[in-house]
């Protein structure tokens, strides 16, 4: 395994490109290819959720074999024990769906990054003030890109990452409302495409979700492309 990465360069590759794919797969055999192939299609943040099954040996895996500007991160880590297993494995940032502070704690002690999930403004403020090096605004579907707006005029330092129903049509929307990523899943790897080793469209979703980002951030808010 190579040197693991500091928090600040992990949020910093998270932000560059402004995408973390999230990674749900039934079959763990299957996560090199499909992390190649997102790879390929210049996703470097990849999130490897816990319902993957042997989701730490995958993780593993991944953190030594992808090129070096991969960051590798573990989902759906709801306590302590499980986000010091991930982070020995090699995960570079550790994600949950909710606020577990615990979690926060043992992250902040290793120095790697965290990106805690929650729902409400005092959530988001409060994972924020504990640490949080990125909120994931979860689940996304219900609020829309205007939250997103609406809560960052009063806290403009706020990094927030919309998880749960980000799309190919909306992507955009999320990160001209001023998200500085989205974590992107179905939308992004489809199963149906893994189950038949269509590799070639993971890469493909990848290089659009990439673009997406990219066109919203050189385009005035409001202003849809």
């Amino acid at each position: 395994m190579s040197a693991r990465r500091s928090r600040a360069d992990v949020v910093a590759e998270i932000e560059r490109t402004g995408v973390v794919a999230v990674m749900r797969l039934h079959d763990a055999s299957l996560g090199r290819d499909a992390a190649r192939a997102l790879a390929d299609g210049g996703l470097t943040a990849l999130e490897v959720t816990m319902t993957v099954p042997r989701a730490t040996e995958l993780i593993a895996e991944l953190a030594a074999s992808l090129p070096a500007e991969c960051v590798i991160g573990a989902g759906t880590v709801v306590d302590a024990s499980a986000a010091r297993d991930v982070i020995h494995a090699g995960a570079a940032f550790v994600v949950s769906p909710v606020l577990v502070p615990q979690v926060v704690d043992v992250c902040r002690e290793s120095n790697v990054a965290v990106v805690p999930g929650c729902f409400s403004p005092t959530e988001i403020f409060s994972a924020s003030a504990a640490g949080a090096d990125i909120v994931k605004v979860f689940p996304a579907t219900s609020l829309g890109p205007s939250f997103i707006r609406d809560l960052r005029a009063p806290l403009p330092d706020l990094k927030l990452m919309p998880t749960g129903g980000v799309t190919r049509q909306n992507a955009g929307d999320w990160i001209r409302a001023g998200a500085v990523a989205i974590g992107v899943g179905t939308a992004l790897i489809d199963a149906q495409a893994v189950r038949d080793r269509r590799f070639d469209l993971l890469t493909g979703a990848a290089r659009y979700f990439i673009r997406a980002v990219a066109e919203a951030r050189s385009t005035p808010a409001g202003v849809r492309t």
